[in-house]
């Protein structure tokens, strides 16, 4: 039986999802570092995120709308409509696909060799665009399971995914390379791994949808909510002319949010050599493209995974609060989120940000580029409350505000990167990204707050500020320490060793401090997931009592 998720378990299925899939994701570039030589690792760079931003568009914001949009209707008993809103995104979601697969294949070949000056991609985007057949109808299917608060179906989906998109795209590109092919083609091999990939997603989705109308039907035969019968006429039925104009009208602002990263790192690879001109020669340029690619986008990509997590499934609960007019449960699930990403996608980012060169070196052939990666994964800090608090607004039925945001940001964005990418390289254009992420973030607060005033730590930012200045600090002396006494230990395994005592020693000491420094209080533990009371339960008996106290705002 498929049951409805509340927001943890939610959140938590889909974190368990993204999880999985960016170590899988991680775990593919490790061989790649190695079969790629610098102009391989830039065709797949450009094929991917090329791939990542098309996929993006023509699925971005739908999914996100059709879960506000059935969510709600579920909520008000509008049973009939709700379904003829999933139908309706279905036939999108085909159209789209076919829309986007031939326009990519047939368009790769101008594109990369007229804007990008880097035609030697051509194969590998071409050997891509058949992924996006499917995907726009998956991610349809998974709008739907989000909108009845189901997140089990997407993220197994998402996990099986990802599992055939490795296997297939690993094995593919070593074969091809015991062949004795070139770089154009091994990336072209690797990048083929997202049609099978795309292929297992959709089975998956498909056993799901059988799973649930059967559910259904035997619920209305059990005397429980009404069967919708899809062949038959509903009382007034909606018309497809209106279900796409509420669609589109909600969806198109949240392509233009969902976009932003992924929008970024194609900035960031189709006008590297350009922007980077007079700092790289072309040589230079493209393995700085391969560290950012290869390394750094992989590594960044982990600190996001419950912000990614949060933003899909706040939106049904917050569309189905606001829509029955309960400001007070807004403002709680909205500051509990709040909470959630500050306590955990912070740290994640910082420790990976201190820790850059161990991690790096003990993934990788080795820790060349841990410079970028901690450049780009700090500006991840910014990126995980945009995501967060676009999504609350979503929630909130004010799409146009984020997209404005959007737009300025991705607008300040172009015009740091010119004006950075010449002088600093790819510095600049990472710079440029962060100032990006925090200019939305700060205009979608402030838009939060004309609607509810979310109480997230109160008082206790200058407390929480600390426990981040010491961690990071403790983190980048043990890192540092770790890797000149381990110099003697083969590189691999002393950047491993360095990396998870640094890693496990950051984690242990800003639990305490969030403790100690009263930023997190009994009182606050009793709101918390099962497994986080367990673990602050045991600390707080750990430290004195008269560091404990109630919630000061």
């Amino acid at each position: 039986m498929i049951k409805k998720d509340s927001l943890i378990k939610g959140t938590l299925v889909l974190a368990a999802a993204a999880l999985v899939a960016r170590f899988l994701g991680l775990f593919q570039r490790i061989p790649f570092d190695y079969i790629f030589d610098a102009a391989g690792g830039a065709y797949f760079t450009l094929a991917n995120n090329t791939y990542l931003l098309l996929l993006v568009i023509a699925t971005g914001g739908i999914p996100s709308t059709i879960s506000k949009m059935i969510s709600e209707r579920y909520a008000q008993g509008r049973i009939d409509e709700a379904q003829q809103i999933y139908r309706a995104a279905l036939r999108f979601g085909i159209v789209a696909g076919i829309v986007m697969s031939c326009g990519l294949f047939f368009s790769a070949p101008l594109i990369l060799d007229k804007l990008a000056r880097n035609p030697g991609a051509t194969l590998a985007v071409q050997a891509i665009a058949p992924a996006l057949l499917l995907f726009p109808v998956i991610a349809m299917m998974r709008g739907y399971f989000q909108g009845r608060q189901m997140m089990t179906a997407g993220g197994i989906s998402q996990i099986i995914e990802q599992i055939l998109r490795v296997v297939t795209g690993v094995g593919l590109a070593l074969i091809v390379v015991s062949l004795g092919y070139d770089q154009e083609w091994i990336s072209a091999a690797a990048t083929v791994g997202s049609v099978f990939g795309s292929i297992g997603a959709f089975g998956v989705m498909l056993w799901y949808a059988y799973k649930l109308k059967r559910q259904d039907a035997a619920e209305a035969a059990a005397g429980g909510r009404p069967m919708v019968d899809t062949k038959r006429a509903v009382r007034s039925p909606l018309k497809y002319k209106a279900i796409y104009q509420e669609i589109f009208k909600m969806s198109i602002p949240i392509v233009m949010t969902a976009m932003t990263v992924q929008l970024i790192y194609m900035i960031d690879s189709f006008f590297f050599n350009p922007l980077t001109a007079s700092y790289y020669t072309p040589e230079a340029a493209d393995h700085a493209l391969k560290m950012l690619g290869i390394k750094a986008q992989a590594i960044a990509g982990i600190p996001p995974i419950l912000a990614i997590a949060l933003s899909t499934s706040i939106i049904p609960v917050i569309s189905s609060a606001f829509a029955t007019g309960n400001l007070q449960e807004v403002q709680r699930q909205g500051s509990l989120v709040m909470r959630i990403v500050l306590f955990t996608g912070i740290p994640a980012a910082l420790s990976l940000t201190v820790a850059a060169t161990s991690v790096t070196g003990s993934i990788y052939e080795t820790a060349e580029g841990s410079a970028i990666v901690a450049a780009l994964t700090a500006g991840t800090i910014f990126q995980i409350t945009m995501m967060t608090s676009n999504s609350m607004l979503f929630g909130l039925g004010n799409a146009r505000a984020p997209m404005i945001h959007t737009i300025l940001g991705i607008v300040l964005k172009i015009i740091a990167s010119i004006a950075l990418g010449p002088i600093l390289g790819v510095y600049g254009l990472i710079i440029a990204s962060t100032l990006c992420f925090i200019l939305i973030t700060m205009l979608n607060l402030r838009t939060i707050g004309g609607v509810v005033k979310l109480q997230v730590l109160g008082s206790r930012w200058a407390a929480y500020l600390t426990v981040i200045v010491l961690t990071g600090a403790a983190g980048f002396g043990l890192d540092w320490g770790g890797r000149q006494l381990l110099q003697s230990w083969p590189d691999r395994l002393a950047y491993l060793a360095t990396a998870a005592v640094t890693g496990m020693a950051m984690l242990g000491l800003y639990l305490l401090l969030l403790i100690v420094m009263r930023v997190v209080r009994e009182s606050d533990v009793k709101s918390f997931p099962g497994p986080l009371r367990k673990v602050f339960g045991l600390l707080m008996r750990l430290v004195p009592a008269k560091a404990r106290g109630a919630s000061g705002g």
